[in-house]
């Protein structure tokens, strides 16, 4: 297949396309014009300025959108919230434009979003037919999503995406040199859900997105999410180390300021991917722990 990807160079979107590449398919990678290094071809676009070589998507198969300001990159202030929002919607708004104006857009469209639509729900399962949350995060993937809509006639999946993890990047590896020295702990009282996904699968959920006929939004998590105190429990056993010692409240909201550390590290998602397991995707990391012990 020819796939287009934004967001290429990140830490899902590099990953996809060595994994696509070495399958054997043609990967187009949609990069700023001030990219540089990278491999394989691309086409420039400006989500900011509204400009995409529009004739290079004509014919595609497949197009996977990632790109979007990291939520972790800074501490939330005004300037930068409205950075995040722009950077996923404006982004979006200008493929979904493009898309109408193709004689022959690409069959699918896979496009980013987050677990963070549910908001904080406690303990409650929420699969993709739950109601949005009601804090930014949720708004911004509410927007994030709708920005998609267009009349070109392609089918388009919304990942909704939870902690993805891998040893290479995100949050694992944030944490791992403190767990490593011992001194890693729950957060809060760890009773707090999070909603996990490996990068390997990931990877496969994708490509299992782009190869049946799904539409819709869709849960990118494990099938077993986890409080925050079993997830510390099973790094601390993967790692061999102790898990005793609880982070203070303090120390998050200095490294990330508060509104930030709520909305990473204590609101509660307990998602499950409904879709992915009634559409008959096989996860190689159902549970956590058998997972870290495979990546660590």
């Amino acid at each position: 297949m020819d796939l287009a990807i934004t967001g290429s160079t990140g830490f899902i979107g590099a990953a996809l396309v060595a994994d696509l590449v070495a399958a054997g398919h043609r990967v187009l990678r949609v990069v700023r014009p001030s990219s540089t290094g990278t491999d394989g071809d691309t086409l420039r676009w400006d989500p900011e300025a509204g400009t995409i070589d529009a004739a290079v998507l004509e014919g595609i198969d497949a197009l996977v959108h990632l790109a979007g300001e990291g939520i972790e990159t800074r501490k939330w202030n005004p300037a930068q919230k409205a950075r995040i929002l722009e950077s996923r919607t404006a982004g979006t708004k200008l493929l979904a434009r493009t898309l109408e104006g193709l004689s022959r857009p690409p069959r699918v469209w896979v496009s980013g979003s987050a677990v963070g639509f549910y908001g904080d729900r406690g303990d409650d399962v929420v699969d993709e037919t739950a109601e949005p949350g009601d804090d930014f995060l949720a708004s911004v993937c509410v927007q994030w999503e709708a920005a998609s809509r267009n009349d070109a006639d392609t089918r388009v999946a919304h990942i909704r995406t939870g902690i993805v993890l891998d040893p290479s990047g995100g949050a694992l590896r944030a944490q791992l040199p403190f767990f490593r020295l011992g001194v890693g702990g729950r957060i809060g009282d760890g009773t707090q859900y999070w909603s996990w996904i490996s990068l390997a699968d990931q990877i496969g959920a994708i490509r299992h997105l782009v190869e049946h006929d799904i539409a819709g939004p869709v849960n990118l998590t494990a099938p077993t999410p986890v409080t925050n105190a079993e997830f510390t429990a099973a790094l601390g056993k993967a790692l061999r180390r102790p898990t005793l010692l609880p982070t203070p409240r303090l120390a998050t909201n200095l490294r990330l300021g508060r509104e930030l550390a709520d909305a990473l590290l204590y609101t509660s998602t307990r998602a499950v991917p409904q879709v992915l397991l009634d559409e008959g995707y096989r996860f190689e990391d159902p549970e956590l722990g058998p997972a870290l012990a495979r990546m660590l």
